[in-house]
């Protein structure tokens, strides 16, 4: 994202549709709006670990390639600059790990999905959901990747997520 940050004088070169006409008017010279691009993203991957994800009779079963797109979603954030937080889900939150930079806690991330032996069998995203709500304080990019086979009100939920953080789900 971009926040506004300052006013500076216009110079030569300038975009004209930058131009502040208020803040020109006032001082009596042509002002332009300064903005910074937003940096340093908090990011959290939710991953659902439930019995379901066991699945995979051939070929890698979902856990596997949840962890595999959870890397690639965490090396991104991590080469971006950008702190990342896991989630670990069953019908309760089975680990939960705060963010953090680095590629030692990436790996531990990647370790964690794919060797945490969880109590729960099935699926359920409300203590997710109430963890996100109340416990993370900064908005953040959220990816939860899940099969998203289980039963309650699975629009209600994200739509929680979403109206506080940015959500991408990826099943």
């Amino acid at each position: 994202g971009i926040d506004f940050e300052d006013f500076r004088e216009y110079q030569p070169g300038d975009e004209v549709r930058a131009i502040d006409w208020n803040v020109t008017a006032r001082l009596g010279a042509p002002y332009v709006k300064k903005f910074t691009e937003e940096r340093e993203l908090t990011v959290f991957v939710c991953v659902d670990i439930s019995a379901s994800g066991n699945y995979g009779s051939l070929g890698p079963s979902k856990r596997e390639t949840m962890a595999e797109v959870a890397a690639l979603l965490t090396f991104s954030a991590l080469q971006n600059k950008d702190k990342v937080g896991l989630i670990l889900f069953t019908d309760t939150v089975e680990l939960y790990l705060p963010p953090k930079k680095g590629t030692a806690h990436a790996l531990r991330l990647i370790r964690d999905i794919l060797l945490h032996e969880p109590r729960g069998h099935r699926t359920n995203l409300s203590d997710p959901v109430h963890l996100l709500e109340n416990a993370v304080r900064k908005r953040s990019l959220v990816f939860l990747l899940s099969d998203f086979l289980f039963p309650g009100d699975l629009d209600r939920d994200l739509r929680t997520i979403s109206r506080k953080h940015d959500l991408v789900a990826i099943q």
